[in-house]
């Protein structure tokens, strides 16, 4: 019975482990969706965080440098999307998917290139592994089975749900906060009052990005800082775009959308585990194609898309003027 609870235990601790990154993508593209501008840059801009602050934070031997070089690095992708299209009024959809080209490519070029001299293996660093090691929070990890999946993480876990929280507040509690989704709704009517639509859409879609940076750095520790031919990110970008809407925009609620999505997720790797421990209701699990894991967060990321799209509910936190470019001359 013990080896049967502690498989539920690691799978449901894995849920979190290997998906965290999903609410950093989310919560980074709620704020900048927050603003009225749409950016399907999200994949691109977790790619270059990853590797900027994957090598710079071993070769400074500090976690603390590794995050805050993955926020500057992935904020200057937000600069670039903010400059074309605040500025230059160029199309939102064509420009974030540019930046996602070049965040891959920069990925890449920059990865492969350091890898040909010298790579820095993250074992070979003692702050960065020690920054990376669960830290259980005391009396609140020792509840059976909660304590592990909830409560035993390490740094950047906590920090993800951190984020999320101060974000929801931030937007839903603060002045600042309501002037942003005032922008986001009608930034005619809130350049009318005196609100600096340019200024709010550029420091948001930075930041935005710059959180994202952070995810993409969290998934590059989580697979040992290795370099394959594929990226850290792993499709995760992409995910995290469907979960803005499935979290209605809401930064709380991209806690509870990736646990859900981190569910089907993790089935990849913990389904046979769990078939064998569980023989009689999930017995089935050891049948399905592993394609069919790996495609399954896809599925589910197009049932959601599809779904929000034939109902459309008036309680919807979607900002109005979306993904359209605002010239003031024109208001």
């Amino acid at each position: 019975m013990d080896d049967k609870l502690n498989i539920v235990t690691t799978f449901l601790h894995n849920i979190i482990v290997y998906n965290i990154p999903l609410l950093y993508g989310t919560v980074g593209e709620i704020a900048i969706e927050k603003s009225g501008s749409l950016n399907l840059g999200v994949e691109g801009t977790m790619a270059v965080g990853a590797i900027f602050g994957y090598l710079v934070g071993c070769y400074a031997n500090s976690m603390a440098v590794g995050i805050l070089v993955a926020f500057l690095t992935a904020a200057l992708c937000g600069l670039i999307f903010a400059v074309l299209t605040v500025t230059l009024q160029a199309n939102q959809n064509i420009t974030g998917l540019t930046i996602t080209t070049f965040g891959l490519g920069v990925f890449f070029f920059v990865g492969n290139g350091v890898k040909a001299v010298s790579w820095p293996a993250m074992n070979n660093y003692e702050n960065i592994q020690n920054g990376f090691a669960n830290l259980p929070i005391p009396g609140l990890s020792q509840i059976p089975v909660l304590g592990e999946v909830f409560f035993d993480h390490n740094m950047l876990v906590y920090l993800g749900v951190v984020i999320a929280l101060v974000m929801w507040w931030y937007l839903k509690y603060t002045r600042t906060g309501l002037r942003l989704r005032s922008v986001g709704e009608n930034p005619a009517a809130a350049d009318s009052v005196g609100i600096n639509v340019r200024r709010y859409k550029y420091l948001h879609i930075m930041l935005g990005s710059g959180i994202m940076g952070i995810g993409g750095y969290y998934m590059g520790l989580n697979m040992n800082g290795s370099l394959s031919s594929s990226c850290w990110t792993n499709g995760y970008g992409w995910i995290a775009v469907a979960l803005v809407i499935f979290a209605n925009w809401s930064p709380a609620f991209a806690l509870v959308g990736t646990v859900v999505f981190g569910f089907f997720n993790t089935l990849r790797v913990s389904g046979p585990s769990l078939a064998m421990a569980f023989p009689g209701p999930l017995g089935w699990l050891a049948g399905v194609p592993s394609q069919l894991y790996q495609a399954l967060p896809f599925l589910i990321t197009a049932l959601v898309l599809i779904i929000t799209s034939v109902k459309k509910s008036k309680r919807s936190g979607q900002p109005a003027a979306l993904g359209l470019n605002y010239f003031r001359e024109e208001r």
